[in-house]
């Protein structure tokens, strides 16, 4: 790439450039203007929060639920992508909830129920017959036989009961546990299963939608483009040459192909520190200030980032210049001048020649 080229900006005022005072020498004198230095650079137009979606599975596109051009809220689905086996594991996944519902497992804790109500009363009335043979053995009613029998019965009875409430508590605590990771397990399959529909991340429009229901998509395939529908930035690259240059908020003007013989304006917003190691560029962000009417993602553009300008300068041609330091007097004296500010026609001249001294074309 060459983006070292720097251009005069089609905003100079209309100056009076160089008179000739001798046609058949070609001979100029320097003039006083504004110059202005820019640095080139490339790009395109993208929507604001413009990304590529992409499948997260493989497997045939089975349905599309948007059209190139709508506009779609944060979360609406865009396309689903079909997969049997999350399909099946969803299914299975209902099958093992339905089974382990908490509320359908309720016949098991009431029969339990039942069971500790029995043996509560069995231990009551053990309880009871232990404590009225205990008592006539105290009156040496009985005898040790019957009373070691009532005590056996009684703590039975009590084991029975004890016993019952634990497989209740038991059961209880199973069933919970079961309907929770079944119920749990439904949502994780749920959630997979929907990560095969492909849905919007933000409010905007749907730019392009590349595959058609049927085709095969996988996880590095772009099923969708979208990004915000009114709003756009540029995307623009420039040399790393020139990078040292750029600075926020600096001017932009900008040429388009779609808007031919215009200019339009905008300010740089963001630099990114990285540089693309196999063109040698930085990506930077602009915005515009004066606007085309419509834009539309993808629409290529060029562009001159303004990175200095000085007003009432001593300019030449730059044509006027040898290797950018000597200039040709019109006497045929080769003299050094110092350079300020130059673009691809004019040059600043700091030091070396003034206003009135005439000078030769190499």
């Amino acid at each position: 790439m060459n983006y070292r080229i720097h251009f005069v900006l089609g905003f100079f005022l209309g100056f009076v450039f160089f008179s000739c005072s001798n046609s058949e020498e070609n001979t100029i004198s320097p003039q006083y203007q504004s110059i202005t230095e820019s640095v080139y650079a490339s790009g395109n137009i993208k929507a604001v929060n413009q990304y590529e979606a992409f499948a997260v599975g493989s497997g045939p596109i089975q349905e599309i639920f948007v059209k190139e051009g709508d506009v779609v809220n944060e979360g609406d689905p865009i396309l689903a992508v079909y997969n049997e086996r999350e399909r099946l594991s969803r299914e299975n996944a209902e099958l093992a909830q339905a089974f382990a519902d908490y509320q359908q497992n309720q016949s098991k804790l009431r029969d339990l129920q039942l069971s500790i109500d029995l043996a509560k009363s069995k231990f009551h009335n053990d309880s009871l017959l232990y404590a009225r043979q205990q008592k006539l053995w105290d009156q040496n009613i009985g005898t040790e036989v019957e009373l070691e029998q009532r005590k056996l019965a009684f703590e039975n009875s009590k084991n029975s009961y004890e016993s019952a409430l634990i497989r209740y508590g038991d059961l209880k605590r199973e069933i919970e546990y079961t309907s929770k990771s079944a119920s749990k397990s439904l949502a994780i399959s749920r959630v997979l299963e929907s990560e095969f529909v492909v849905k919007s991340k933000i409010h905007g429009r749907v730019y392009a939608l590349p595959k058609e229901q049927g085709e095969m998509v996988g996880p590095q395939t772009v099923v969708a483009v979208l990004g915000d529908e009114k709003n756009f930035i540029m995307e623009l690259l420039v040399d790393e040459y020139d990078i040292s240059k750029i600075a926020l908020d600096q001017r932009v003007i900008i040429r388009m192909d779609s808007y031919m013989d215009q200019t339009f304006e905008g300010k740089i917003t963001k630099i990114y520190p990285l540089m693309d190691t196999q063109s040698k560029s930085f990506t930077i962000e602009a915005v515009f200030t004066k606007s085309p009417p419509v834009l539309y993602p993808n629409l290529s553009l060029e562009a001159n980032i303004l990175t200095a300008q000085v007003d009432n300068a001593l300019v030449i041609p730059r044509n006027y210049l040898i290797n950018d330091e000597l200039v040709i007097l019109e006497e045929g004296d080769t003299i050094p001048v110092k350079v300020g500010l130059k673009n691809f026609e004019f040059a600043q001249i700091l030091e070396g020649i003034s206003k009135d001294q005439q000078l030769i074309k190499p």
